[in-house]
């Protein structure tokens, strides 16, 4: 018999689901949503600060994630990222502050946000004596029954063989479990906590082709992680978070639009820097020889001019990604937070179901 009090997983509160029913649906991952019709925020919070002793993990984040978008949340390890999804899920409480959940107050109304949402935790732990298939659905009929038609195809796109006892999956094939358990249910809102942890390239792609399945269906994903690529891939916005607050929050192409850029310019004969730097614009100039590397915003008209001047014979341009970006914000001497458990001791992500 598997034991249930006080244990978590995909944001169920496992001893207070049994306590509730709930019809069996035949479920299928990517029907277009209806319950969320005219809900303009999948979640908000109100200067959510939470405090371990002396350590703001977060510190009042103002957060406003919108129906039927993916949201990134980046930030470093140890940023408060984990911390804020708990305090969403109800696995962490608020020192100061609330958040909506769906429009849910997500203390008061835990249980039915957990119906609602398919949540995947940054550290996955399994019951080891289960196979992947009992595993899943054991969690499926907590939430009143998923058609196993949704399960089988969920796990041929991720290729996880189910028949595997937990115990013996790797870290990959642990994530691939999860995920399974994430989307099965139809859920309206999924949160996400470094959910590419572990898998092949491979299975990263059809990962990011079903959330933006999700997002095309109306449904909204939160999307927590630090790997800077897979943020840019799929989000359309992104929230940056650094030692607890939340710094910054944009579309990704108005992030790119104001970010710094770069041109390598390659000259007859090594260039003086000066005139280079005199333009408008111009943020730094590094010269190496014969190349002279310009970092700036704004129009590259001046630029141009200015280094024709200077017998300019070649050029490159970078276009700026999202890692430059990023990095604008974290170039900084100070020590980085980190997250800690209720003891006020350093916790990367407490896991949610033991094994």
């Amino acid at each position: 018999m598997i034991p249930v009090a006080g244990i978590h997983f995909g944001g169920v509160r496992l001893d207070r689901a049994l306590e509730s029913t709930a019809s069996v649906r035949s479920l299928h991952p990517f029907r277009p949503l209806r319950s969320c019709a005219g809900m303009s925020s999948a979640i908000a919070t109100h200067g959510l600060t939470k405090i371990y002793g002396e350590i703001r993990a977060v510190d009042g984040v103002d957060l406003d994630v919108r129906t039927g978008e993916i949201f990134g949340f980046l930030g470093p390890n140890g940023a408060g990222k984990s911390t804020t999804i708990r305090c969403l899920v109800d696995l962490a409480r608020p020192t100061k502050g609330s958040a909506e959940v769906l429009g849910l107050d997500s203390r008061r109304d835990t249980i039915e946000i957990s119906r609602r949402i398919g949540y995947l935790p940054s550290d996955i732990a399994l019951y080891g004596d289960l196979t992947g298939r009992e595993f899943v659905e054991y969690f499926a009929n907590l939430r009143g029954g998923v058609d196993r038609r949704v399960i089988d195809a969920l796990a041929e796109r991720f290729s996880a063989d189910l028949d595997r006892r937990c115990s013996e999956y790797s870290s990959g094939n642990r994530q691939k479990v999860g995920l399974i358990q994430a989307f099965m249910h139809e859920p309206e809102l999924l949160i996400l906590d470094e959910p590419t942890s572990g898998l092949d390239p491979l299975v990263q792609t059809e990962m990011h082709a079903l959330m933006d399945e999700t997002r095309d269906a109306g449904r909204t994903v939160f999307l927590s992680s630090h790997t800077l690529s897979e943020v840019d891939r799929v989000a359309d916005r992104v929230g940056i978070i650094r030692e607890g607050k939340l710094i910054e929050v944009a579309a990704i192409d108005d992030l790119k639009a104001r970010a710094i850029r770069r041109l390598e310019l390659e000259f007859e004969t090594a260039p003086e820097p000066a005139p280079l730097q005199a333009v408008a614009g111009v943020r730094d100039v590094s010269v190496d020889g014969l190349v002279a590397t310009v970092s700036f915003d704004g129009p590259i008209d001046e630029i141009l001019r200015a280094a024709t001047a200077l017998g300019v014979v070649n050029l490159h341009s970078h276009d700026a990604d999202l890692e430059d970006i990023f990095l604008t914000y974290y170039r900084d001497d100070r020590p980085q937070r980190v997250d800690t458990n209720s003891a006020g001791t350093p916790d990367t992500e407490s896991a949610d179901v033991a094994g």
